[in-house]
């Protein structure tokens, strides 16, 4: 199928875009979440808090290997990954539904600009500190009786449409 390799991976240009999960329990999510970022070359993943880091069965389990490529690190505290990536100059936004976020079918990647999002715990959501560090909050509209999806479901969708607006996909 054309894949490439590890090291043709770790080579390649990168999706200007870091994922932060922020005190995520569930290890196949993180695994999932690897598999996507590596599905679009996302260019990090920052895990924070309470989020499982590899090696774990279980996030190998959903990751495939991809927790092999995708360049990660940990934070103890999401803030502290929130911090050094506004010392780097990026654009940071909370993928939660609060007011004044804007829906993702709106939201504009701009060229030459880094973006990282930040998803939450899969009940609590966003820690609100985090929240309110942020650019600004993205949320995915949803029209059925529940108010939220699954982490890595919401990973799957921002990371695709970032894809999307940043060109990737034509």
């Amino acid at each position: 199928m054309g894949r490439m390799g590890r090291e043709e991976f770790a080579l390649s240009e990168k999706l200007p875009l870091t994922v932060i999960l922020d005190n995520v329990r569930s290890l196949h999510n993180v695994g999932s979440v690897f598999r996507t970022s590596d599905a679009f070359r996302v260019e990090r993943l920052l895990l924070c808090g309470i989020t499982a880091t590899p090696p774990q069965a279980e996030i190998h389990k959903t990751a495939l290997g991809a927790e092999d490529v995708v360049e990660w690190d940990y934070f103890a505290d999401t803030m502290q990954a929130v911090d050094m990536l506004r010392k780097q100059g990026y654009d940071i936004y909370a993928i939660e539904q609060v007011e004044e976020s804007i829906p993702l079918q709106h939201f504009t990647v701009e060229e030459g600009r880094r973006y990282a999002v930040i998803l939450g715990n899969e009940v609590k959501g966003v820690q609100q500190q985090v929240v309110d560090a942020c650019d600004g909050s993205i949320e995915i509209p949803q029209f059925g009786t529940k108010h939220s999806l699954n982490v890595s479901v919401t990973a799957g969708m921002v990371i695709w449409a970032f894809a999307c607006k940043a060109g990737w996909v034509v």
